[in-house]
């Protein structure tokens, strides 16, 4: 079997806040894809549309793609549920969404970027959670996923209920037949920061579902986020583990660096050192 591509993408934001700043990046380093989050330090999903088409154009006429609207969805408390606590990176608050629905807000920021694919959360984590406490929730966002043609993506995040890849196997597998729109987004860093490594079973739970990575690597002793390639996350057998049960011929592949103090000089390594191991283990970059 013939292992599937990388579509190589930078999360915009990573390299720097500006937009000019991702464009430059992405000239020098031969990236054609991004996947936008914030500009100049605002969420997209607070921005109104006129907001985000003038971007979009922007990137547009730079010959830039967006294959995912990173969306803060449901990275806010659940109705009537007090969250653990924690630091919450890019966490936001959806009454400050300029439209009355900030979900169907979300599909209309991602439409209006081309977007095929969002990101969306499991809520902020809360005692007693069961993933049946979902439904209503991914009901209405995989009803907007089907209604705008968008694939929803669930990335297991540490701050929520759905944190390391146990977690996101477990509920895909409880869910059985996933609706059509619902696809898990695999980040195996947060899983390895939370000192949970993926198994092979959760692997092979999720990969005929994953068609959208992230990747971040992790020095463990030091508790921090690095550039890809200069952690202890072993992200060639990682890689290869994953792309052997993928049922697509393509998936995104997104780094989402999350080193702040240098962020355009860490993303260009992580890029390097992506195409560094695709290129070992025979996979292809697009």
């Amino acid at each position: 079997m013939t292992s599937p591509r990388l579509a190589l993408a930078v999360i915009g934001d990573e390299i720097g806040p500006s937009l000019a700043e991702m464009l430059s990046f992405c000239t020098e380093h031969a990236v054609r894809r991004l996947d936008m989050r914030t500009v100049d330090g605002r969420n997209l999903l607070g921005m109104r549309l006129e907001e985000v088409t003038a971007i979009a154009r922007q990137l547009k006429e730079a010959g830039i793609a967006v294959p995912t609207f990173v969306s803060p969805v449901l990275k806010w408390p659940a109705p009537g549920k007090a969250p653990a606590g924690g630091e919450v990176d890019f966490a936001f608050d959806p009454a400050t969404c300029p439209a009355e629905d900030p979900l169907a807000h979300a599909f209309d920021v991602a439409a209006t970027l081309g977007a095929t694919k969002i990101r969306v959360f499991s809520f902020l984590r809360y005692a007693g959670f069961e993933p049946e406490d979902l439904a209503l929730a991914m009901s209405r966002l995989t009803a907007l996923g089907e209604r705008f043609e968008i694939a929803v993506e669930l990335e297991n995040e540490p701050v929520c209920n759905i944190g390391s890849i146990a977690e996101l196997a477990g509920y895909f597998a409880a869910l059985g037949e996933p609706p059509r729109y619902l696809r898990p987004l695999v980040d195996i860093g947060n899983s390895w920061s939370m000192g949970q490594p993926p198994t092979d079973g959760q692997i092979a739970v999720l990969a005929p579902l994953v068609d959208l990575i992230h990747l971040k690597d992790r020095d463990l002793a030091a508790r921090r986020t690095v550039p890809l390639g200069d952690g202890d996350v072993p992200w060639a057998k990682e890689l290869k583990r994953l792309l052997e049960g993928v049922s697509v011929v393509e998936i995104v592949a997104s780094l989402e660096t999350h080193c702040p103090q240098d962020g355009r000089h860490a993303t260009a390594r992580s890029v390097s050192a992506l195409r560094r191991i695709a290129d070992e283990i025979g996979v292809e970059i697009v």
